[in-house]
C-alpha cells in the first residue's frame, strides 16, 4: 500500500501555450488541484518552492488556504530552501498553517537546490558564518526549527508585559502538537540521507541524487533508503518514519496522453555535472497502463517507500493534472498493489 499525492513546481509564464500565465494563475490553480485530487481520492498535495523564479516561493499561504479548503489530504512542501529561512518565523508559520489544516502539513525541507540568482539567500538576509558553508547554514536553520517544533520555552518574558503571559519561559505561537514529527529532509546522497534519520526527520528523495555509483537510479535510491532505515534503527527512535519518492509516471489512456508524452516512452537515466559534482537523474515512465505496471513493479526505490509522489506538468492546467492523477489512481495503482 502506498500514500499517493503530487507535487507541482508551480511553473507560470505569460505565454499563450500555458494555461498558467501569471503568479495568480499558479497559486489558485494549486489550491484547485489539491481539491480535485482530494475528490479523486489522492492521500497528498505538495508544491516545490524555488525562490527568485516564476514558480511557487512563499508556501504557507498556499498550504493555509489548500488546509482551508480540503479536509482529508496531506499538504505538504517538497522542499523549503532551508538557507532562506528564519527558524522562528517558519516555526510560527508553520503552526498557523497545520492547524488550519487540522494536522496534515506533511513539511518538507532542505538545503536547497542550485539557485537562479547568486548567493539569492544574503538578499533575505542570511549569510554563511565565517569557515561555514551555505550547506551549513542551512542545516544550522534546520536545527534550531527542529528545536523550537519540539515546544519548549525558551524566551525570558516581560515582567510587565501587554498582556499576561504562562508561567515559565515563553515558545513562539501558535504551537501544533505533532508537528515535529512530520518534518522530512530532501536528502540528495546516502550520507544526507543518514544524516536525516539520526535527527529524527522523514526521508524525501526524488529523482535526483547528487552521487552516481554507475547502477540504475532505482537501485541507487533504494540503498540510500536502507542505509536511512538502518541509521533510524541505530539512532533509537521511539516512532517510525516516513518515506517518499517522486517520479513522472504518464499513463498513456488518450490521445492527447499519447500526443504529449510518447517521447517519454523511450526515457532512461542521465547523469551529469551539479555544482562541480556527479549527477544521477531517474527516467520519466510513459506508456500504456500494462507497460507501465510492469516497470513501476521492478522499480526497488519505490518498493521500498510507503509515498509516491507524482510530478505533475502543472502548465497544463487543472483538469489535465487531475486526469493524470486520476489515471494512475485507477490503471496503475490497484495492479501494483498501491491501493
Amino acid at each position: 500500500m502506498k500514500n499517493i499525492g503530487f507535487l507541482s513546481f508551480g511553473h507560470w509564464t505569460p505565454s499563450p501555450q500555458s494555461m498558467v500565465r501569471s503568479a495568480s494563475d499558479a497559486l489558485l490553480q494549486s489550491i484547485d488541484l489539491a481539491v480535485a485530487a482530494e475528490e479523486l481520492g489522492a492521500d497528498g498535495a505538495y508544491f516545490r518552492v524555488h525562490h527568485f523564479a516564476r514558480q511557487l516561493a512563499s508556501p504557507f499561504p498556499l498550504l493555509a488556504a489548500v488546509g482551508a479548503r480540503t479536509s482529508r489530504i496531506e499538504i505538504g512542501t517538497g522542499v523549503i530552501d532551508m538557507r532562506y529561512e528564519n527558524p522562528l518565523y517558519m516555526a510560527e508559520d508553520a503552526g498557523a498553517a497545520d492547524l488550519i489544516s487540522g494536522g496534515r502539513l506533511q513539511l518538507g525541507i532542505s538545503r536547497g537546490s542550485p539557485e537562479q540568482v547568486v548567493r539569492g539567500y544574503e538578499h533575505f538576509g542570511h549569510v554563511p558564518d565565517d569557515g561555514t558553508s551555505d550547506a551549513d547554514m542551512a542545516r544550522s536553520h534546520t536545527l534550531r526549527f527542529l528545536e523550537v517544533l519540539d515546544g519548549e520555552g525558551f524566551a525570558e518574558p516581560n515582567p510587565r508585559p501587554m498582556f499576561p503571559n504562562p508561567p515559565g519561559l515563553l515558545r513562539v505561537e501558535p504551537h501544533s502538537p505533532g508537528l515535529r514529527r512530520r518534518i522530512w529532509w530532501g536528502a540528495g546522497s546516502r550520507a544526507t540521507a543518514e544524516w536525516t534519520a539520526q535527527q529524527g526527520m522523514n526521508l524525501m528523495s526524488s529523482t535526483l541524487l547528487t552521487e552516481d555509483t554507475g547502477v540504475p537510479f532505482h537501485q541507487l535510491q533504494a540503498e540510500q533508503i536502507q542505509r536511512y532505515r538502518d541509521a533510524w534503527a541505530a539512532a533509537g527512535h521511539a516512532w517510525e518514519p516516513r518515506v517518499s519518492v517522486s517520479r513522472s509516471i504518464f499513463p498513456l489512456v488518450t490521445d492527447l496522453d499519447r500526443q504529449l508524452f510518447w517521447r517519454d516512452t523511450h526515457s532512461t537515466d542521465q547523469v551529469g555535472h551539479l555544482e562541480g559534482g556527479l549527477a544521477r537523474f531517474g527516467k520519466s515512465y510513459a506508456g500504456e497502463p500494462d507497460a507501465l505496471v510492469k516497470e513501476l513493479a521492478e522499480d526497488e526505490a519505490i518498493a521500498a517507500a510507503d509515498t509516491v509522489l507524482l510530478t505533475v506538468p502543472n502548465q497544463l492546467g487543472v483538469d489535465y493534472n487531475a486526469h493524470v492523477i486520476e489515471s494512475v489512481l485507477t490503471h496503475l495503482a490497484p495492479a501494483l498493489g498501491w491501493r
